[in-house]
């Protein structure tokens, strides 16, 4: 069964053995690999994905880049990243290999990756400024980006109506709106929370303006108590103490059914979703609706998003063929018009400028009534990814202990403050281990 999110991160519990870092701006990578480029002649190189559709457009590069040969390796499973850091060890690492924006960081601290800063910089107008800062951490360039998942929001319009909320436009609204519900039906929510998931603290701390992670000059600035930070907190909480949320698990194969039988009645989505929705909600097809996704601040509207990316491992004879082919992957009309299309079961969303021409395609529009503009609010949420949203060096194994604590808040054991003030504490404390300059933000 396919997962209704990937937004916990596969590989976040994994052990990572950081390298000391100087500073947050080291290139943690091949020193001299951010020269121009310079390859001549014709190369082969491994490209490690696991992605749907993407070995058919490697065929298509193949066939008419006969000067840059890539070699395609399906590393689908769960020790990918475990593979790949060993890989990098013995020096048999692929050149490029499909991360998360989290891994990327983690790798890019252990001086696993490339840095391409001065090759790449002739693809970086192409993507959208979050997207680049997926594969920049700390400032230097590490990857191409490939695809995005900005969020907005699914509802039942049916049940909406049913019991007399509309669509909310801020999370004030989305509480008011559960609260409204709850009087008239206490087995129905508003939201869905899992007890192993808690992307909705981090959608909702990016969304709010949150900057959990920042670079100042040659350190780290770790904030997770932020104002911005505890406003996003505020809201989980209230979904908390209210019992406005299910807690249904993304593992559960019957996950589906909290959402088509109506005992859940709105969710955060993205586009690589949006098919899974189409074949798991017999029930309930038709009757769904989109909406720009909650705000905090109307005057200054922001979301969310993950993003994929094709990282440049260490030891890459190639860089720039490397982020040749990769920023063609991902930003060529020829190859997003295939992978945006759902029968090349990608999945893909494109991290470009403009997505007008891959949106469409990728509505089923059988899922949906038709009564509000489905593509507009895909592109809008597009547009309103959130900037200032940094991954550190650390980043996969703080969520991997968020993930600890949150069981706890939602089993009330724990507020979300304590948990922030926790991981503020913890995420210190393990930079300072591994040596990372890293202070506490004001």
């Amino acid at each position: 069964m396919s997962t209704i999110r990937t937004r916990a991160f596969a590989g976040a519990a994994a052990a990572f053995s950081l390298s000391l870092v100087l500073a947050a701006c080291s290139s943690g990578g091949d020193s001299d690999a951010a020269a121009e480029p310079s390859t001549e002649g014709k190369v082969n190189m491994e490209f490690w994905s696991w992605t749907e559709g993407i070995e058919a457009q490697v065929k298509v590069w193949n066939k008419e880049h006969p000067e840059t040969q890539i070699k395609f390796v399906n590393a689908a499973g769960d020790t990918v990243y475990q593979k790949l850091r060993a890989a990098v060890t013995s020096g048999n690492a692929p050149c490029l290999s499909k991360m998360d924006a989290m891994n990327l960081a983690n790798f890019a601290a252990d001086g696993l990756l490339t840095d391409i800063t001065k090759i790449a910089a002739q693809y970086k107008s192409s993507y959208t400024t979050p997207a680049w800062n997926a594969v920049s951490p700390g400032g230097a360039t590490y990857g191409i980006p490939t695809g995005s998942s900005p969020l907005f929001t699914a509802y039942r319009a049916d049940l909406f109506k049913k019991y007399g909320i509309e669509a909310p436009k801020t999370w004030d609204d989305l509480i008011a709106a559960g609260k409204a519900v709850q009087k008239k039906d206490k087995n129905v929510k508003i939201y869905n929370m899992a007890g192993e998931d808690p992307s909705t603290l981090v959608d909702l701390s990016w969304q709010a303006g949150a900057q959990w992670y920042k670079v100042d000059g040659d350190h780290w600035v770790i904030d997770f108590t932020s104002p911005e930070a505890l406003k996003a907190g505020d809201v989980v909480q209230e979904l908390v103490d209210n019992n406005l949320a299910s807690s249904a698990s993304y593992a559960d194969p019957g996950v589906f059914k909290t959402w088509d039988l109506g005992k859940t009645i709105l969710m955060t989505t993205s586009t690589w979703q949006l098919p899974i929705y189409d074949t798991n909600f017999p029930e309930s097809k038709g009757k769904w609706q989109l909406a720009d996704a909650p705000l905090f601040d109307t005057a200054n509207p922001q979301t969310s998003s993950n993003f994929d990316v094709s990282a440049v491992l260490k030891g890459c004879k190639y860089p720039d063929r490397a982020a040749q082919f990769a920023a063609w992957l991902s930003s060529s009309k020829e190859s997003l018009t295939t992978l945006t299309d759902p029968a090349s079961k990608s999945g893909l969303f494109p991290a470009v400028n403009d997505v007008s021409p891959y949106v469409d395609k990728i509505i089923p529009t059988e899922m949906f009534n038709g009564e509000s503009d489905s593509a507009n609010v895909i592109t809008t949420a597009a547009s309103r990814v959130g900037d200032q949203w940094q991954y550190g060096p650390n980043y996969a194994s703080m969520y991997s202990e968020m993930q600890k604590q949150w069981g706890k808040v939602l089993k009330k054991e724990l507020t979300v403050k304590e948990m922030l003030t926790n991981l503020q504490e913890w995420t210190l404390a393990d930079l300072k281990e591994k040596g990372v300059n890293a202070v506490a933000g004001d």
